[in-house]
């Protein structure tokens, strides 16, 4: 099978493109600025902007498959505000699923996140739940992922999560009690591959997280307590956490704003985890604690 990566230069990418090609596929990753140094011998790049659609067209010729992976964090305020969610995930992704109709491509593997929805409390949310309709109204057959945070090496969240709650003494929104699901890198990308290769995950939305729900406070005392440091956690109250993000980010180059506010008044985690569809049990995956020693 010939698999397209959009966005396959990135974190996830990366690592699902070596599981490809380790089970003997080909790969050609997509993306604005992609490089070879992370990525498995015998990948093939092609640059384009899935904003502009004449720039990623011709990629999708002669692809079997697609998986779509350009993604905006929802931990920082993205530069150009959150109109960005939209002209990234739902415009990037209309113009892919556009592409892959008008080259006949079979399979669409399709990233978006937990509580995608077209009416939901954040502009990260509002545009996933967006794309995923544009996804299921298509005439491709469509495999669409919602996982919660992701972690391994290169990843972002053990990072965000050191800068956001520093050592010893540190004020959390809440107390950080916002609760997550994290999955690991490894275990993720093994179940994007079989959404590729087995017909029966077509038409599926599958919501999945790692073995532990954990809340923001617990994920800073694991990352800081890997490192030998404590954490002593002061609430502060929602409120007053979020006059000071919405104030903050009105401020150029404040990495987080009121949309991040919103995103710490609900936990991200699965309600019936589906990594059982993949044959895996959550006593089998991978703990955060265990990934940070």
């Amino acid at each position: 099978m010939h698999v397209l990566v959009v966005g396959g230069s990135g974190f996830i990418g990366t690592n699902l493109s070596t599981e490809l090609v380790d089970r003997g596929h080909e790969v050609t990753v997509l993306s604005r600025n992609p490089g070879d140094d992370e990525l498995p011998a015998g990948v093939e790049t092609v640059a384009g902007d899935v904003t502009d659609y004449d720039s990623i067209e011709g990629a999708f010729e002669g692809k079997d498959a697609v998986v779509y992976l350009v993604a905006l964090s929802p931990l920082f305020k993205p530069k150009g505000g959150d109109d960005k969610h939209l002209e990234i995930h739902l415009g990037g992704t209309e113009n892919c699923v556009k592409a892959a109709e008008a080259h006949g491509v079979k399979r669409f593997v399709q990233m978006s996140a937990l509580g995608a929805d077209p009416e939901g409390p954040t502009a990260y949310i509002r545009a996933k739940g967006k794309a995923e309709d544009i996804v299921e109204a298509s005439d491709l057959e469509w495999t669409t992922f919602r996982p919660s945070v992701v972690f391994g090496d290169g990843g972002e969240f053990v990072s965000f999560t050191k800068k956001l709650a520093p050592p010893y003494i540190t004020p959390l929104p809440g107390g950080g009690k916002t609760r997550f699901q994290p999955i690991w890198v490894g275990d993720l990308v093994p179940m994007l591959a079989d959404a590729l290769e087995d017909d029966e995950h077509v038409g599926k939305t599958y919501e999945v997280g790692g073995p532990e729900k954990l809340t923001l406070a617990e994920v800073a005392k694991l990352a800081h307590g890997a490192e030998g440091r404590s954490v002593t956690v002061v609430p502060v109250p929602m409120g007053l956490a979020g006059i000071g993000l919405s104030i903050g980010g009105a401020i150029p180059g404040f990495p987080m704003g009121a949309d991040q506010y919103r995103s710490l008044k609900f936990d991200n985690t699965t309600a019936d985890n589906d990594v059982g569809a993949f044959g895996t049990d959550e006593s089998e995956l991978t703990t955060l604690s265990a990934y940070l020693g």
